[in-house]
């Protein structure tokens, strides 16, 4: 399973469409364990492109602190999964807790 997360100085950032990096992590569901991390540019904020990109590189759950509803919707239509509402941590902390049903998760920081 690969996960999505944006980021800002090295940790979860509070909205998915402005962050500069993404970390995509690679977990095995079964053992939890995390297999592999890649940061990556991604491409320009644009109608579709974000999700195309995620889709492109086998994400399929996105980790963050907040996404508007057109994103949201776009995630859907692509079959990936999004977690909102994420607190600030390092993506392997993020992960790890998503693996073992311990992600605590508040509101939706995106405004929009």
């Amino acid at each position: 399973m690969k996960f999505a997360i944006p980021l800002r100085n090295g940790k979860l950032s509070n909205h998915f469409g402005h962050a500069k990096i993404f970390a995509l992590v690679a977990a095995d569901p079964i053992t939890q364990r995390i297999t592999s991390r890649e940061d990556l540019t991604p491409p320009p904020h644009d109608t579709g492109l974000l999700q195309q990109w995620l889709v492109e590189h086998g994400v399929g759950c996105v980790i963050t602190g907040g996404m508007g509803p057109h994103s949201r919707n776009e995630c859907a239509e692509k079959a990936i999964r999004v977690i909102v509402g994420a607190p600030a941590e390092e993506p392997e902390t993020l992960v790890k807790a998503y693996l073992d049903g311990s992600l605590a998760t508040g509101a939706n920081t995106c405004r929009h």
